[in-house]
């Protein structure tokens, strides 16, 4: 998720976007050029946009296919105005629900674990029905300043905490602090791969392994300054997005590759997520989200 800083960790200046709703007809998905985006290693291929989102900041897969996206909504992002909602996609990028789950106060990092849609929310991680989009409670995180992405790892439910440095075990029952490190100031995405856990931070740009024990990681590349979403890449390496407008490949050497570079043109590369070899990223500005395919040089 995007952030900018005044007087501090907490406050949080967001731009509002287009005034459309996804799922309006005059805004379909437009069709993707064929050619591949950029060089390196790996490719990306652009499948599809989808237009008229509202701040769109996370997505996850939705069981039986297609993907849930989250809309922080019309207004300030800090605010608790209930104008937040998640949208529900078709594979195609066609919209299957433009409000699955709504009445939220500005959802960011998504996860679906055993039923339940988990969105990270500005007052806490909200549970949703991942069928029916019903919102079932809201956990808060004692001392949060700003809740951002989620994964499951070992089991767990866990959300990022990019103001503290920390990163929280989410439960039905209640949160925790599952952990802490001086090293992850700006943290943003988290991705449970295996035994390990994959961290970004904005501050330095870092990806992270982290293997569970406050010593045992292992900074796998630096220099992606405001490091988003993360994903892995089927066989092998990393895909990194900065969200002013980046996507990087990172090699299992820690090769930095920048594959997209949309800043020029005002196109937000915000929390990345890798489903087999398709790439689904919101783009907050302008309100669009893209889907593109992996592509082996």
């Amino acid at each position: 998720m995007r952030m900018i800083f005044l007087s501090g960790l907490s406050a949080l200046v967001l731009a509002a976007c287009d005034d459309s709703r996804p799922g309006d007809t005059s805004v379909p998905p437009v069709a993707a050029p064929e050619s591949a985006e950029a060089t390196g290693s790996q490719s990306l291929e652009l499948l599809w946009t989808a237009s008229g989102f509202e701040q769109p900041e996370g997505a996850e897969q939705a069981p039986g296919g297609g993907y849930f996206i989250s809309n922080i909504g019309p207004g300030e992002a800090g605010d608790l105005d209930g104008n937040g909602y998640i949208t529900r996609l078709n594979a195609d990028g066609t919209i299957a629900s433009a409000k699955f789950a709504a009445g939220l106060h500005g959802p960011a990092g998504l996860v679906v674990h055993e039923g339940v849609l988990y969105a990270a929310d500005r007052d806490g991680v909200a549970m949703i029905d991942a069928a029916t989009g019903e919102v079932k409670g809201k956990v808060a995180v004692e001392g949060a300043q700003f809740l951002n992405d989620m994964t499951v790892f070992g089991g767990e439910v866990l959300v990022s905490d990019s103001g503290t440095a920390t990163i929280h075990r989410i439960t039905p029952e209640g949160a925790s602090l599952f952990a802490y490190s001086a090293d992850w100031a700006g943290i943003n995405g988290i991705l449970g791969a295996g035994d390990r856990l994959l961290i970004t931070t904005m501050t330095e740009g870092k990806l992270i392994a982290w293997h569970n024990t406050e010593t045992d990681e292992d900074v796998i590349a630096t220099g992606m300054i405001d490091a988003d979403g993360v994903g892995l890449v089927p066989g092998g390496g990393y895909l990194v997005s900065s969200w002013p407008g980046q996507i990087h490949h990172v090699s299992d050497d820690g090769t930095v590759t920048t594959l997209v570079d949309t800043k020029e043109q005002g196109i937000l590369q915000n929390d990345l997520s890798v489903f087999g070899n398709i790439v689904i990223v919101p783009n907050w500005e302008p309100g669009t989200v893209t889907a593109w395919r992996i592509v082996a040089e």
